[in-house]
């Protein structure tokens, strides 16, 4: 287990969370794939961090949506990040790592035992292919429906504010109107008890805009490739409340890692060294009162 470097009550945390959602102000959720990434993103003054799944497998050598990986693993892993941080901290539970409402419901349970005050839960039931991303398959209604109502109730019986974040993942899928299941689906999840609301997928702006008024709840946008360029100001202009960067980050990171690998095998350059942190500046990060 990493050492702790979290002085912050887990309640302080999650009133910390809750209120950046009830605020009007657009707020960035970095995701942290490791201790060290989340302990960067504190040192760099966000206000709270998310996990993501696709990070975590990666530098672990496992694909994505790996839904066979026992839940303790991964939450384990969240674990450790959320405990590096005094940041609220939110996990990406995927789709609760179970189908049944009592499963998500021990997920919830579990998130917290792991020091996250927020989790979100998706209602794919079947993950897209790799060579069709529209081949994804959703949870029936009313089990989706009542797995969040499930997750509601174990957030509320874990004694913190505990923020729940919906998804619906339809825009995976070959659905023929995708944005009318959205909004049903969002609303629906949002009188289960759910506190925030997401449509990954969904990146034309006026849809997203429409869908910040068409759902009862703050909505969170998922920062990943977009047609054309993003501003948190454009986003912010819509309405967006909460924006996460998923696994994007960490394969930036991956991308210069290759970038600057293939530059020493090609060319024999080490320019990349020009923009790496010095050791002091690491270990200041790690140890930022020494």
């Amino acid at each position: 287990m990493i050492e702790s470097q979290n002085s912050r009550s887990l309640q302080e945390a999650a009133e910390a969370f809750r209120l950046l959602h009830s605020s009007n102000e657009l707020f960035v959720m970095p995701c942290a794939w490791d201790a060290f990434s989340a302990m960067m993103f504190e040192k760099l003054g966000f206000r709270c961090i998310g996990t993501t799944s696709g990070g975590v497998n990666w530098v672990r050598g496992r694909m994505d949506y790996v839904y066979s990986i026992p839940k303790k693993d991964m939450l384990s892993a969240y674990g450790e990040i959320a405990q590096a941080t005094n940041l609220p901290t939110s996990g990406d539970l995927e789709n609760g790592y179970g189908r049944s409402p009592e499963e998500v419901a021990e997920t919830i349970q579990l998130s917290v035992d792991n020091r996250m005050v927020g989790g979100s839960i998706e209602d794919q039931d079947t993950v897209p292919s790799s060579d069709n991303g529209n081949s994804g398959k959703l949870i029936d209604f009313d089990l989706a429906v009542a797995r969040i109502r499930a997750a509601r109730q174990s957030a509320d019986a874990s004694g913190i504010c505990y923020t729940l974040t919906a998804r619906c993942e339809v825009y995976y899928t070959d659905h023929e109107d995708p944005y009318s299941v959205a909004v049903k689906r969002l609303n629906a999840y949002r009188e289960a008890g759910a506190d925030c609301l997401f449509a990954p997928g969904l990146n034309d702006l006026t849809k997203l805009g429409n869908l910040v008024r068409d759902v009862d709840g703050p909505i969170s946008f998922g920062m990943g490739a977009t047609e054309q360029p993003l501003t948190l100001t454009m986003l912010e202009d819509l309405g967006v409340r909460r924006v996460s960067t998923g696994g994007g980050l960490a394969r930036a990171t991956f991308g210069l890692l290759k970038t600057a690998s293939e530059a020493i095998l090609q060319g024999g350059s080490f320019d990349y060294l020009d923009n790496a942190l010095s050791e002091t500046q690491v270990n200041q990060i790690l140890h930022p009162t020494d």
